[in-house]
């Protein structure tokens, strides 16, 4: 009766434990079975890539022209699939859009019943099946063959109907899915993916797209940000920065930073050009050495050629400079004049660091 009772009625510290055993569970190991049963469909599904890699030939070469001369001729990249072929089609277009290669997924369904129209006139048709034989692909084939300049075929059978109506053919075809019922497509449809990632990738380089392009089409979020904010939009400039001439004191120069908040002064010419830049560490180090560093001149104890930037430089390129060079000031030039300086700590005022 008692034994029931603490089944009825648990202690606080009977519930403590049960619910700490529920929040945080045994830590999986290393050798767990669930780990190498993931490990195990990883390795297939790569072996299945490094075979498509292998198998790769001039179609692939054939289809990058078809896509570039295509997009020359201000046409667009239609991708048409059914069921997974046709999710991983969406992505693909996502890439082609992403990368400025205009692109649009066609459903196989829908066109039958009047979304045809989306097919203009030597427009490109990239068509995913694996098995190269779907119904509703082969009902729609000879419609998007009367417009389409050129018919891409991405399948595991290159002797699929599909294939023999198609101007260039890539073999996706895989010997082994990573499911381990062989039903669900996983090696298939990673090689059809990767695929279409190379065939963006390797027209995005063939077509001269830089980031600046990619900056326009990614103006938002963390992305565009670093891809489009400018030096210039950054830098300390007018009085927000100290200028001084080589003659003038290590205490005026000293004077001016602190005045400005600033961490470093740019040492100029009168026509702007650069001479050197002093900082707090190169006021430190000069003290070691002379106690009546104040009144001597800045140009003795600048840093000659200092690294710089140009105005119109991504300022996420100042980032990896500040990195790899350990410093905290850049200055920023126009041509060959000083137009400003960043300091570290603008950066992380724009959240660049």
């Amino acid at each position: 009766m008692r034994k029931a009772t603490l089944l009825l009625h648990p202690t606080p510290d009977l519930l403590l434990d049960l619910t700490s055993d529920l929040r945080h569970p045994s830590p999986v190991s290393a050798s767990s079975p669930l780990l190498e049963k993931a490990r195990r469909v990883l390795e297939i599904e790569i072996e299945q890539l490094k075979r498509l890699s292998d198998r790769l030939d001039d179609q692939f070469s054939q289809a990058i022209t078809a896509l570039k001369d295509t997009l020359l001729l201000e046409k667009k990249i239609v991708i048409i699939g059914v069921g997974k072929s046709e999710n991983i089609g969406k992505k693909i277009v996502a890439t082609f859009n992403s990368t400025g290669a205009t692109a649009v997924n066609l459903s196989c369904q829908n066109a039958l019943h009047g979304d045809l129209g989306l097919l203009s006139t030597d427009d490109l048709i990239i068509a995913l099946s694996y098995s190269g034989e779907t119904q509703e692909m082969m009902t729609l084939l000879p419609h998007v063959k009367k417009r389409a300049t050129q018919v891409i075929a991405l399948t595991g059978n290159p002797n699929s109907t599909l294939a023999r109506h198609s101007d260039i053919v890539l073999d996706i075809g895989v010997d082994d899915e990573a499911c381990p019922l062989g039903l669900a497509p996983t090696s298939s449809s990673t090689n059809m993916l990767v695929l279409g990632d190379a065939l963006a990738m390797v027209l995005l380089e063939e077509r001269g797209f830089q980031e600046d392009d990619f900056a326009e089409l990614h103006p938002s979020g963390t992305l565009g940000k670093y891809l489009l904010t400018r030096v210039s939009d950054i830098m300390r400039k007018g009085s927000d920065f100290v200028k001084v001439d080589p003659e003038t004191t290590v205490q005026n120069t000293v004077l001016a930073m602190l005045a400005c908040r600033a961490g470093a002064a740019t040492i100029v010419n009168p026509d702007d050009s650069l001479v050197g830049i002093f900082t707090h560490g190169d006021f430190v180090r000069g003290y070691q050495n002379h106690r009546d560093i104040g009144d001597t001149c800045v140009c003795e104890h600048m840093t000659k050629n200092p690294i710089t930037v140009q105005t119109d430089d991504l300022a996420v390129n100042v980032v990896k400079i500040i990195r790899e060079n350990r410093i905290d000031d850049v200055i920023v030039l126009e041509g060959k004049k000083v137009a400003g300086l960043i300091d570290v700590q603008d950066l992380s005022r724009f959240d660049f660091v």
